[in-house]
């Protein structure tokens, strides 16, 4: 009989992060581990966090409610597949990631997630709590998930929040999704990294970020058109479904404050001249993850107890 406890797994590149929720949906424990590349590999590094966080919580693995994945990539919920999540050396179609760590948890039932869907579950349930958010990950490339209604929005084929590859400046360079200035190349982390040279022990967003702060000209000219990219990203979320708050989540969420106050200038500044923006109050509704939050696996837990 299940305990109504359950574990969450955010699945990245480097680390597995694992939280325990109890019933309540409080969080119990949490755990990182390294992960170890390739579908063998990821299986055996989510295995040992599950069995560890129970561990030590004295809890049977074959008791919990459910375990959720998080993962990059392309992501079958029904089948627990994955496909082309190449940074966890998963580079092929269809892998069964659900099936095969249910196996290795003696039957366990796994539910299996984008990590950006998992990612706008836990924001909803950790962050003053609503059914209506978009969560938008700032990190490698731009994407969205979201949760409305209390359920989350995958979209026909799963695609829903894919809004790095909206064509943002036609005449811009190409994406390695084939199209031209897709707003990923403008508004992700990757994009600051390409623009500004990177500090030993610093992140290109810290960097150009600090250094436009103190007046460095050639800074401020890499950080304004981020933002204004950023804010493009925003303003293409609540036009869309216009949700209740929109949540700046990934690694260059990390940059804090100064990303939030740039980003509400700017929704700001353009609400000036329209009504229309001015009535929809966007810069009211953007609001940071707040840092070390374990949104993704929260996310990942409640997504494995419930049909979300």
């Amino acid at each position: 009989m299940s305990s109504g406890w359950s574990v969450g797994l955010d699945i990245g590149g480097t680390k597995v992060h694992g939280v325990l929720l109890d019933p309540t949906s409080t969080v119990r424990g949490t755990l990182r581990a390294a992960t170890i590349s390739g579908t063998a590999g990821v299986v055996a590094s989510a295995t040992r966090v599950v069995r560890e966080l129970c561990g030590a919580a004295g809890i049977n693995p074959a008791d919990l409610t459910g375990v959720g994945v998080g993962v990059p990539g392309l992501v079958d919920p029904r089948s627990g597949s994955v496909s082309h999540a190449v940074n966890l050396g998963m580079d092929v179609s269809a892998v069964p990631l659900g099936p095969l760590l249910a196996v290795a948890l003696g039957g366990v039932p796994i539910g299996v997630e984008n990590d950006v869907n998992v990612a706008a579950l836990g924001a909803a349930h950790l962050l003053a709590p609503t059914d209506d958010l978009a969560y938008l990950a700032l990190g490698t490339g731009v994407a969205a998930g979201f949760v409305l209604d209390g359920r989350l929005r995958r979209g026909f084929l799963g695609g829903a929040g894919e809004i790095g590859h909206v064509i943002y400046q036609p005449a811009g360079p190409l994406c390695a999704c084939g199209q031209h200035g897709c707003l990923e190349l403008y508004a992700s982390g990757s994009a600051l990294d390409a623009a500004w040279p990177i500090s030993v022990g610093q992140r290109a967003s810290q960097g150009v970020f600090e250094a436009a702060a103190a007046g460095d000209a050639s800074a401020v000219a890499v950080r304004d058109p981020f933002v204004d990219a950023v804010a493009a990203a925003v303003r293409l979320i609540v036009l869309t479904y216009d949700v209740e708050r929109v949540v700046l989540g990934g690694g260059v969420a990390e940059i804090g404050e100064p990303l939030l106050g740039a980003v509400r200038g700017v929704l700001r500044r353009q609400a000036d001249g329209s009504g229309l923006l001015r009535s929809l109050q966007m810069a009211d509704r953007v609001q940071l993850v707040p840092s070390g939050a374990p949104v993704a696996p929260v996310g990942a837990a409640l997504a494995a107890r419930s049909k979300v």
